[in-house]
């Protein structure tokens, strides 16, 4: 009977983590769509993405474009970009601390 019990046991944690993996994913998908902008260069560049990880739009303003070169404006979009993708995925992992209650990043 003890072994049953144990058994028991492990079945309520496998629901509980399946609940609580439901939680994240709808955690996840109520804020997908949320975009993020980032900048870089004095705010010449700027990156938008969402929350999933997906690019919107880059801008890079024609001017700085044109006196610093395109090395230095690519420079500026990967650093915004990445930028921007680091406070979405916070802004992820901070919505679903607050929807399941821990504490911790989940990537």
């Amino acid at each position: 009977m003890q072994n049953r019990g144990a058994m028991g046991g492990m079945s309520e944690m496998m629901r509980q983590a399946a609940r609580m993996q439901r939680k994240i994913d709808e955690a996840k998908a109520a804020i997908k769509d949320v975009e993020v902008t980032a900048t870089a260069a004095g705010d010449k560049v700027k990156a938008v993405v969402t929350c999933e990880g997906k690019i919107k739009q880059f801008h890079v303003d024609p001017e700085f474009l044109q006196q610093e070169g395109l090395e230095l404006a690519l420079d500026a979009l990967a650093a915004a970009a990445n930028t921007a993708l680091a406070e979405a995925d916070k802004k992820v992992d901070d919505h679903i601390n607050k929807v399941t209650g821990v504490k911790a990043p989940l990537r």
